[in-house]
């Protein structure tokens, strides 16, 4: 009986460091997801401004 007892504490151990494990894992992810965010929106600036010159240039080219 104490040794079941001994290996479920065990297990029980192992999964709260899994548990552990995974919410570090978790909070890492979040943060590189909310940089990537960030750069997304970053960029989607950056290719929306390149769009509206590209327009502003397309429109002063001579018509043929």
């Amino acid at each position: 009986m104490n040794d079941e007892l001994a290996e479920l504490e065990q297990k029980v151990e192992q999964v709260l460091a899994l548990c552990s494990d995974l919410r570090a894992e978790n909070q890492r992810l979040q943060v590189r997801m909310a940089g990537l965010e960030i750069e997304k929106q970053r960029l989607s600036g950056k290719v929306e401004s390149a769009r509206a010159r590209l327009e502003s240039l397309m429109e002063k080219l001579p018509q043929a």
